[in-house]
């Protein structure tokens, strides 16, 4: 009898991995992306992801063990396992930063956007709602964005995105709901701000002429 991916990846299977890495690396790679903003530091989170899947390729759940949440897929496996690999990302990039900024006469560059903002917001309409939308996504609490990733961008139910993250799904929902109003609060207040310094910025360069 023909064994199913699940059972050709627990036992260490390298044509079902590369099955596995093409069925689902561009998922993952739009999951990262989206939430580090970065299409470099996207690419390495898909690298990390899958060799830590292979690492862990004994913990995915046998076939017939009770019904996972998105049928067959092992989609939310493997984002439970980007998670994981993003929060590691974003502790050493904050110890990098820190390290960085105690180097006697480097200048701080605080209004720094990533490289792949210019490209992406001039291809919006509204610009300034995109770029507030981010930035207040970025202030929300770590488990509440990735919630909010998994469930609102990646389309998973709260099943399987309980099952990424390895919470209930009364958890999730509940995360999701704090997500959705926290995230409102803050673009709402974030739009106002840029509309302030914009007004600002106007009236100088009027005030020049």
């Amino acid at each position: 009898m023909e064994l199913s991916l699940r059972e050709r990846i627990r036992a260490g299977d390298p044509e079902a991995f590369a099955e596995l890495f093409g069925a689902h690396a561009r998922a993952v790679y739009g999951h990262a992306a989206r939430l580090t903003g970065d299409a470099g530091t996207a690419e390495d989170v898909v690298s990390l992801t899958f060799l830590e899947a292979w690492r862990l390729r004994d913990r995915v759940r046998p076939e017939g063990d009770s019904p996972a949440p998105e049928g067959d897929s092992l989609r939310p496996w493997l984002y439970g396992i980007a998670s994981n690999v993003l929060r590691n990302t974003r502790r050493a990039a904050r110890r990098h930063s820190a390290a960085l900024a105690r180097i006697p006469g480097r200048p701080v560059d605080r209004d720094t956007v990533p490289d792949f903002a210019d490209a992406l917001v001039g291809r919006m309409e509204d610009a300034e709602r995109l770029a507030a939308a981010r930035t207040a996504l970025g202030r929300l609490r770590g488990a509440e964005r990735e919630v909010f990733a998994l469930c609102v961008w990646s389309g998973l139910s709260y099943e399987a995105a309980g099952e990424a993250l390895g919470v209930p799904a009364s958890t999730v929902r509940s995360r999701l709901s704090r997500a959705r109003q926290r995230l409102r609060r803050l673009a709402e207040a974030e739009l106002a701000a840029r509309g302030g310094h914009r007004e600002t910025v106007r009236s100088t360069q009027e005030g020049n002429r």
